[in-house]
């Protein structure tokens, strides 16, 4: 994803992924199996926590916003792969106009 950069600003054991130094998606590498945290629209959260019961509110982040997607196998690859382009949209949409121009991205570009 144009601009997106990992950084481990919680030591090696937490993957940071930002775009325009703000954070879309997080991951305890270590954990087994693997779980992501990604940024969502409050209503769709919801809806993707009753839909899939390996998508929960957001681990020690704010639950209306995040969740924390387990990689088990039991959310479909294109269903996570939405819900991560989302997270990186819904954070490149707040940053300024000229940081978005810079990426490439446009607000009828998002799905």
């Amino acid at each position: 994803m144009a601009g997106a950069a990992e950084e481990f600003p919680f030591g090696e054991a937490t993957s940071v992924f930002k775009v325009g130094g703000k954070i879309f998606a997080l991951s305890a590498l270590g954990s087994e199996p693997l779980k992501v945290s990604l940024k969502c629209e409050p209503d769709l959260a919801e809806r993707l926590r009753d839909a899939y019961p390996a998508v929960v509110p957001g681990y020690h982040l704010n639950k209306r916003h995040w969740n924390t997607v387990t990689i088990d196998g039991s959310v479909p690859e294109e269903a996570v792969a939405a819900m991560i382009e989302d997270s990186y949209d819904l954070v490149v949409d707040k940053l300024p106009r000229a940081t978005r121009e810079r990426l490439g991205w446009r607000l009828d570009q998002r799905s």
